[in-house]
């Protein structure tokens, strides 16, 4: 089947979709555990913390219908990009209210953007999608979430090393191993193969080993300013992965506040001195 032009994928913009689900406490309480927190800390009707609505509202989609990387294709709402890797970018998310935990709770999703790009592995294709959530408790937020899609001929570069970024006031190291990978995965029924079929990453996607999922690497720097600043409202933060995190290496969550105490600076750096994401936060 032949790629579609970019033209033909910017007929999805636009499209939307409604998913309904419930902010269930044993989902939350599996999230706690997987990361190392008390599965007590968070009760029927506290705010659900930042990042953790990626928990819920996930397509239960038919294994027929997953693309070769293990990730949905549904051109209901998806566009049929056939651009073999889909990769995570960032999001920006903006929190009226938090959700509750325990509330019933619906998504609406928008293609807001598609855009074309050529990289070193060849033709990319960026899509961005708004989505709105909100609960019966008043809750409240707005996600834009950007992927990239990309050929699958060449081998991924070496990532080029960038100065290693600075230990910051707060900081905490991660050993990401088979166990936390899959729990992951698993909350948040993310078949994704580059975490967790090693085969597959090295020998079709090119990577070294398996890789740390980015919304798990943002959940854990979000739950480091949890432990230190465990009444703080986040109103608004803005994530950017920059360089792949594998398993079995070690990497360091930082962060700094700000001296006005208005914002915070959180970021991830690999084993080996890269930076591989950072979150800006207003409060």
């Amino acid at each position: 089947m032949n790629e579609h032009s970019i033209t033909e994928l910017q007929n999805w913009i636009g499209r939307s979709e409604i998913v309904k689900d419930v902010i269930s406490l044993s989902t939350v309480a599996n999230m706690s555990a997987t990361i190392g927190s008390s599965p007590d800390e968070l009760q029927h009707g506290s705010p659900l913390p930042p990042c953790w609505h990626w928990l819920f509202f996930n397509r239960g989609a038919q294994s027929e219908k997953l693309r070769l990387d293990g990730t949905y294709a549904d051109s209901d709402y998806m566009p049929p990009i056939l651009l073999p890797r889909r990769m995570w970018v960032g999001n920006k998310i903006e929190i009226s209210k938090p959700l509750t935990i325990g509330s019933a709770a619906r998504r609406i999703s928008i293609i807001e953007e598609i855009t074309e790009k050529t990289g070193l592995s060849g033709r990319l294709i960026f899509l961005r999608e708004r989505m709105e959530i909100t609960d019966d408790n008043c809750g409240n937020l707005t996600d834009w979430r950007t992927l990239v899609f990309r050929d699958g001929a060449a081998k991924i570069e070496h990532q080029k090393k960038t100065p290693t970024p600075k230990i910051g006031e707060w900081f905490q190291r991660i050993n990401p191993d088979p166990v936390l990978l899959f729990r992951y995965s698993a909350l948040t029924f993310n078949s994704h193969r580059i975490h967790y079929d090693r085969d597959y990453t090295q020998n079709i996607e090119g990577y070294q080993d398996l890789l740390v999922h980015a919304p798990l690497t943002a959940t854990l720097l979000l739950n480091l300013l949890r432990q230190q600043m465990p009444l703080v409202e986040v109103k608004e933060l803005s994530i950017r992965a920059t360089a792949p995190i594998f398993i079995g290496q070690s990497f360091s969550i930082n962060g700094t506040p700000s001296k006005e105490g208005k914002s915070i600076q959180l970021w991830a750096i690999t084993e080996d001195g890269n930076l591989a994401m950072t979150v800006d936060i207003l409060l």
